[in-house]
């Protein structure tokens, strides 16, 4: 029998996805859960809130609103708030475990509440279940349905960051770092979805000639902007400075030639005495950079839901603390979020590479920042 978990922490929700993606971009969010609920979100996932506020509600449902199925409590106190804070671009509205349980539907409500209010309503499926990668990439499609304009005038030197949330990248310059070696080497930043960019940037992201896809939280997005723009999408967070060169280059080879490319995966062999767990796409990259920079062969541990698309076929996901375990056991050196060191054994060589959506605040000063660094300096090796 397999034990989810005794030891280790759990993934953002699907919620807390959503209020990130839409953090910086003015609307109001609202998650339709019981009281006291953005406490957990605002204080262990998001960074960003102590240095400036966002319209992050919550609609403190209740037990008797959710039995009777009080929808128009829901509806008349989101509509009195947006009309209470005024010239919102947006109103977000996603759920959680409760309105699932019931059947809420959030499409009919967010259809009600615009009609009422005269704003944009995004309405999500979240159920505070699924891990943060379901809700970002819900909010950012979302995002861009509605509001991504048609008909620009595309320029091969201009790329849109995706996938750029605290959640994997916090708020100690990764983000930044991206935008430094993107432009020193000869592109334009169109918008970066969403840390940095206002909405009026992203709207404009069909005038990009390629996109650099740096989670798999915004891959559904990178696939929307392959098929309604034609951008190709180039996978692989710049960690390190051998493989920050080959993003580059496939990025060069992409807005050249309009096709997609997963340096992530196709520059590296799944191999060796070591592995990395986390994101796929990130532990994917740092794989490849580890190679790359210091001959370390790496396998890919992916604790999410399955992604398959960044890991080769005989790397494994591991859903819960016994496969983790398992996975550890077969190693000797291990690359991830200090919170996994307990499921290792007293001897593996445990190298920590903090996670915000998995450790939240815990170990957000001993971040590293390492997109166009010096793998050698960043990492001691055991």
């Amino acid at each position: 029998m397999r034990i989810a978990a005794s030891v280790i922490s759990i993934h953002s929700s699907d919620t807390a996805g959503v209020c990130s993606a839409l953090y910086e971009l003015g609307g109001l969010t609202v998650v339709h859960d019981a009281s006291g609920c953005n406490s957990t979100y605002a204080t262990h996932d998001e960074p960003r809130w102590y240095a400036h506020g966002a319209r992050t509600y919550i609609s403190a449902l209740t037990e008797t609103d959710a039995i009777m199925g009080n929808d128009e409590r829901f509806i008349d106190n989101v509509v009195s708030a947006a009309k209470d804070l005024g010239d919102l671009p947006f109103i977000a509205i996603c759920g959680s475990p409760l309105p699932m349980m019931v059947g809420t539907d959030f499409n009919a409500l967010g259809a009600e509440i615009e009609r009422r209010s005269g704003i944009p309503v995004l309405a999500l499926h979240t159920n505070g279940i699924k891990s943060y990668l379901a809700g970002v990439n819900q909010a950012l499609c979302a995002l861009a349905e509605r509001f991504c304009r048609d008909g620009l005038k595309k320029n091969s030197r201009k790329v849109n960051i995706l996938g750029a949330t605290p959640l994997d990248f916090s708020v100690n310059g990764e983000v930044e770092n991206i935008r430094r070696i993107l432009e020193e080497n000869g592109f334009e930043v169109n918008s970066c979805w969403s840390m940095g960019s206002s909405l009026e940037e992203l709207s404009s992201a069909g005038a990009a000639g390629v996109n650099l896809l740096i989670s798999s939280s915004a891959k559904e997005l990178a696939q929307y902007f392959e098929k309604r723009f034609s951008i190709p999408f180039v996978a692989g967070v710049p960690v390190g400075r051998a493989f920050a060169a080959c993003c580059i280059r496939a990025l060069k080879k992409a807005a050249g030639d309009g096709e997609s490319s997963m340096p992530c995966l196709s520059e590296r062999t799944p191999a060796g005495d070591a592995a990395v767990i986390g994101e796929s796409l990130f532990a994917s990259s740092l794989c490849c950079a580890l190679q790359m920079e210091q001959n370390i062969a790496c396998h890919l541990l992916n604790p999410l839901e399955k992604e398959f698309a960044f890991m080769h076929s005989n790397e494994m996901n591991v859903p819960d603390e016994s496969a983790v375990a398992g996975a550890f056991a077969k190693v000797s050196r291990i690359y991830g979020d200090p919170l996994y060191a307990p499921v290792a054994a007293a001897e593996k060589c445990f190298i920590p590479v903090p996670h915000e959506a998995f450790s939240g605040r815990c170990f957000r000063k001993k971040m590293r920042s390492l997109c166009g660094k010096d793998l050698k300096k960043e990492f001691e090796i055991c």
